[in-house]
């Protein structure tokens, strides 16, 4: 069986105490792929090390966080334009709109969105979206960027069935991580309507850890929680979801 994450922060300073032991573990559980965001520059010397030191599991992406769109955001743009131009990466992201922490950025959030899109365009590189708080003007960009060539995951996707169809529609797959373990995460309530071949897993970690866990540290190892529930949700097996949503992700990384 192997085990698809298709978004772990594994460079987070949260990892720096017992990082490569983490990994291990997660290895040693089958979860074998690691596809890892970017958030902004400061964390890019991280990410490469990464992947320098488990380079056949480790698949990089490059993007500017939402909530890393700061009066800065045009010379970390310029920065994220340089490194697609010097070497590959598996797609653009994370990107998207961030309304939790401050919504007096939006302009220049949707402006960054908007340009990491027609960077993903232009390298035929999928786009993985992160949304709090704003599934309305996240649909709003992807109604009017819309195309044949457009197309990723919608990362950790909270919302309601309508807004899952909504995403899928713009040829999104549903990233599903801890929150559907989450006696209130409400996604468990109707995912199970969802065709299996729209979703991919995701942990997230270090953040939003699954049951048991919760309010811990999340670690790559745990989505097999996630895993686990998803098998209860659609009454198949933990090895059947498995292949089908690293199926998925292979579709969309093409790695």
């Amino acid at each position: 069986m192997i085990i698809t994450d298709t978004h772990t922060h594994l460079y987070s300073d949260a990892f720096d105490v017992d990082r490569a032991e983490m990994i291990q573990r997660a290895i040693d559980a089958n979860v074998t792929r690691f596809f890892i965001p970017a958030i902004d520059s400061t964390h890019t010397e991280s990410m490469l090390q990464l992947e320098k030191d488990f380079p056949e599991h480790v698949f990089l992406m490059m993007g500017l966080h939402p909530t890393s769109v700061k009066d800065n955001y045009k010379e970390e743009l310029r920065l994220v334009d340089d490194l697609l131009a010097k070497r590959e990466f598996c797609a653009i992201g994370e990107i998207g709109i961030d309304l939790y922490w401050d919504t007096s950025t939006l302009e220049i959030q949707i402006e960054a969105f908007r340009h990491q899109i027609n960077l993903a365009k232009q390298y035929q590189l999928p786009i993985v979206i992160h949304c709090r708080e704003a599934f309305d003007e996240v649909f709003e960009v992807l109604e009017a960027e819309k195309s044949d060539d457009l197309f990723g995951v919608f990362h950790c996707f909270t919302g309601t069935l309508e807004q899952a169809h909504k995403a899928i529609s713009y040829n999104m797959k549903l990233g599903i991580g801890g929150v559907v373990t989450f006696k209130n995460g409400k996604i468990d309530q109707f995912i199970n309507q969802i065709d299996l071949k729209h979703i991919v897993l995701e942990t997230d970690s270090p953040y939003l850890a699954p049951k048991p866990y919760r309010g811990k540290r999340n670690e790559s190892s745990y989505i097999y929680k996630v895993l686990e529930k998803m098998s209860q949700l659609y009454g198949k097996s933990e090895a059947e979801i498995a292949a089908i949503t690293t199926e998925n992700s292979k579709t969309i990384f093409g790695i």
